[in-house]
């Protein structure tokens, strides 16, 4: 023992080790993962406990952001499809076995014409129950946007930039790793030090004059997108709040365990380590008991998800609750982050013989299904507008295959769902779909034309950020030209 810690302290140590153990609610230890316990404590969760008595319906200045993170790399090459002739010939010769019919595709008319018509995939145009719409139908009704090939970029890049090495390259392009990373943090020639989302969410946090709970909140875990400075992400189930295991009142031996715990962690630490672990430690508890005091009882919003049974489409109906709660939390802002598997497809992407089947087909109905559900969930208390949904991944994936699946590409394209989304469009530029063509780096691993940091931007505009600001959130979008896309309204 060394002679300068006391038995006590082991002691105490070896409880709080053991209530380390046993805290599930992850907005402690996703701070803790990300070594952000010393001076990046929770900002909100630390007042004293509010209990309301009813949700309430999104205040006229409530937003809220929801990014899907589509973790494995989406092939999006079939997710938007060209359907003239020409186009789709080449298509069809580069993709393969991978290759959608051209009759079952889902003809859409975008406002704005490159010359090229194009279809989505025919998964997207399924609704909750089966029936035909689905994301196609909201698209057609201007409620959802298409954005073409984005990625990471350090810097604009063309084919002979890249071929090259004149243009610095994002680090590590192709590993799955790296490049979530790179997405979430929108940073792409650095280490990773927070992702954009926490940047947003310490600069408008001030929006939230009265919150109890942390206006970041993932509903999949520990993320890189919410990791800031001073706003802890907070971790939730798809059936509420996460609680401390074994934890109870009174004087049964889990009340006790509770008590002490408590008085333990009431006690001044000279410590900075188990002084931050104390107070997330506590700032958990309370966010615990916060949220299992407004969320409970049977969903409001359980009919707009009947018969979905998914990850993600329980993860969007918690969100939807705690969009309604939203006053009751004393929230104006927040940042949700959902992940949905599964697209890291290099075999078994398609039924052979039968594209409109297989994996990857499941995995794009899934999505249509699920955001279909929340954004008529949102709808139905008013909110639609008020919240934007958008999907991320890794990257996309090679145009051509490798039988009957595809391999780690770059480009990608994504979609932007909500009432206040300039919908019904594609922006930003489609690829020349023609291996080793100008946007080609090899197998079609497609040079975005599109910045992640543009794309970031325009969302953050919408949320409230300004253009003096917005550096603070995405510190490289000066390299880039369009610093709003135009894809959200007001």
């Amino acid at each position: 023992m060394n002679p300068k810690t006391s038995a006590s302290d082991l002691s105490r140590r070896k409880f709080l080790g053991a209530c380390c153990a046993s805290v599930t609610a992850t907005g402690m230890l996703s701070a803790l993962a990300q070594l952000r316990m010393i001076g990046a404590v929770a900002s909100a969760g630390n007042g004293a406990l509010v209990r309301p008595t009813a949700d309430a319906a999104p205040q006229s200045d409530f937003k809220a952001l929801v990014c899907i993170f589509l973790a494995g790399g989406n092939d999006a090459n079939n997710l938007i499809v060209p359907t003239d002739t020409t186009t789709y010939s080449a298509y069809a010769l580069g993709r393969g076995a991978l290759a959608l019919p051209q009759p079952s595709l889902l003809g859409i008319t975008p406002k704005t014409s490159d010359g090229r018509t194009w279809g989505l995939h025919p998964s997207l145009g399924i609704n909750p129950d089966g029936s035909a719409g689905g994301l196609k139908g909201l698209f057609d009704q201007g409620k959802l946007a298409v954005l073409a090939n984005v990625g990471t970029l350090a810097y604009p890049l063309t084919q002979a930039q890249y071929n090259s090495g004149a243009v610095p390259k994002p680090l590590q392009l192709f590993s799955h790793n790296d490049q979530q990373v790179e997405w979430q943090s929108s940073i792409t020639d650095q280490g990773f030090t927070t992702g954009w989302g926490g940047r947003l969410a310490d600069l408008t946090n001030s929006f939230n004059s009265n919150n109890r709970i942390s206006m970041a909140i993932s509903l999949n875990g520990q993320n890189s997108f919410q990791v800031g400075k001073n706003v802890a992400q907070y971790a939730v189930g798809t059936a509420g709040a996460v609680a401390l295991t074994g934890s109870g009142t009174g004087t049964t031996a889990n009340g006790l365990r509770t008590t002490a715990m408590n008085d333990l962690l009431a006690q001044s630490n000279s410590n900075l380590f188990e002084a931050a672990f104390g107070g997330l430690t506590t700032s958990a508890v309370n966010n615990s008991a916060l949220l299992s005091s407004i969320v409970t009882g049977t969903s409001p919003f359980a009919s707009y998800f009947t018969g979905l049974t998914s990850s993600l489409s329980q993860q969007l109906h918690m969100i939807v609750r705690l969009v309604n709660a939203q006053t009751a939390l004393g929230l104006k802002r927040q940042i949700f982050f959902a992940r949905t598997g599964g697209f890291d497809l290099h075999t078994a992407e398609v039924t052979l013989g039968n594209t409109t089947n297989g994996a990857h087909a499941l995995l794009i109905r899934d999505i249509s299904q699920s955001l279909t559900a929340f954004y008529n969930a949102l709808a139905s208390i008013s909110a639609q507008n008020q919240v934007t949904a958008f999907t991320a991944s890794d990257f996309g994936r090679t145009y051509n295959t490798n039988g009957d699946g595809s391999d780690h590409g770059w480009g990608s394209h994504h979609l932007v769902l909500g009432g206040a989304v300039n919908g019904g469009d594609i922006y930003g530029r489609m690829p020349n779909f023609a291996i080793n063509g100008p946007d080609d780096t090899g197998r079609g691993r497609w040079i975005p034309s599109t910045s992640v940091d543009e794309y970031s931007a325009t969302l953050a505009k919408w949320f409230g950020v300004s253009a003096t600001d917005m550096p603070v959130v995405l510190p490289n979008l000066g390299r880039f030209a369009k610093p709003d896309l135009g894809f959200m309204g007001a």
